[in-house]
C-alpha cells in the first residue's frame, strides 16, 4: 500500500493528559487515529504528557478529552500555562480536538459548579458556566450536522452540566439536530477554529465518525508536509454501521432540537 501523503517524517500526535481526562474512553480516540493511520499507510508518533510535563517542541495533532470538575481543576492551572504554545499551535494549524471538559477548558474559562472560575488555555472563544444546583445536565445520545461540509453529520453522547457559549469570533462545529449541545438553547455544537475543533461528543467519537477522523488526519498531514492530501475511499464497513445505528438511537431517544 502506497501512502495518502507526501512523507516528511511521522505525524506527530500529542495526547494531553490522558490518564487523568478520559470519561467515556476518550482515550478510544488516540488509537482510531492510530489505526486509521495504519490503513493510510501514514506513519505516526504518538507523545503523551500529563501534569508535570513539558509539551513537546512541535505537534501535529492535539487530543485532550472530558473530565469532572475535579479532574478539571487537577489540570486547569497547567493548562492555562501551555495556553501560549497551544495558540500559536492552532494558528499555524495545527489539528485539535478538544473533547467535552477539554473542550471547556481549551475555553477561556469555566465557572464550576463550586462558583470557581478555572483558567482556560484561550484557544477557543468560548465561556463555560455551570448552573446552579437542582439544573438538569445536558446528558444523552446527540445527532449533529457539522458547519464542516466534508464532515457532515456527526453522532456520540452528550453528558455534561457546564453551558458553553460562543464568543463574537466563535464558529459552532456543528448545529443540533437531536440533543442538547453547547447549551441546549441556542442549537450550536461545539466550536472550530482554523484547524481545531472543541466538541461535547464523547464515544469516544472518532471511531464512528470517519469523516471527522479523516478531516483531522487530513489537516495534521497538511501541517506536517505543506501539503493537502487526497485521501481515497476506504470501505468503512463497520464505521458506517456503528455510526447509522448511534444516529438511530439518537433520533429514537433524545428530544428534536426545534
Amino acid at each position: 500500500m502506497t501512502s495518502d501523503a507526501p512523507n516528511a517524517g511521522p505525524i506527530r500526535v500529542l495526547s494531553l493528559y490522558d490518564d487523568v481526562m478520559n470519561v467515556y474512553a476518550d482515550r478510544g480516540n488516540v488509537l482510531a487515529v492510530q489505526h486509521r493511520a495504519a490503513l493510510r499507510n501514514l506513519n505516526i508518533e504518538v507523545i503523551a504528557a500529563s501534569l508535570g510535563d513539558a509539551l513537546p517542541e512541535s505537534a501535529d495533532l492535539v487530543l485532550i478529552g472530558g473530565g469532572q470538575d475535579r479532574e478539571q481543576r487537577r489540570i486547569a492551572e497547567e493548562l492555562a500555562a501551555h495556553g501560549p504554545a497551544l495558540r500559536a499551535w492552532a494558528e499555524e494549524g495545527v489539528a485539535m480536538l478538544a473533547v467535552c471538559g477539554g473542550f471547556q477548558l481549551f475555553g477561556r474559562w469555566y465557572r464550576d459548579t463550586s462558583g470557581e472560575q478555572l483558567p482556560g488555555a484561550e484557544v477557543f472563544d468560548v465561556t463555560t458556566v455551570a448552573p446552579g444546583p437542582g439544573q438538569e445536565r445536558c446528558i444523552g445520545d446527540i445527532l449533529v450536522t457539522s458547519t464542516l461540509p466534508e464532515v457532515g453529520a456527526v453522532v456520540g453522547f452528550e453528558n455534561h452540566g457546564g453551558r458553553t457559549y460562543l464568543g463574537p469570533t466563535a464558529t459552532p462545529f456543528a448545529r443540533v439536530e437531536y440533543g442538547h449541545g453547547n447549551n441546549g438553547a441556542d442549537g450550536t455544537e461545539g466550536v472550530v477554529h482554523g484547524s481545531a475543533i472543541g466538541t461535547y461528543l464523547h464515544g469516544s467519537v472518532l471511531p464512528k465518525n470517519p469523516r471527522l477522523l479523516d478531516w483531522l488526519l487530513a489537516r495534521a498531514v497538511q501541517h506536517r508536509t505543506g501539503v493537502m492530501p487526497s485521501f481515497a475511499p476506504l470501505e468503512d464497513v463497520l464505521e458506517s454501521r456503528a455510526h447509522r445505528a448511534a444516529a438511530e438511537v439518537a433520533r429514537r431517544r433524545s428530544p428534536r432540537f426545534a
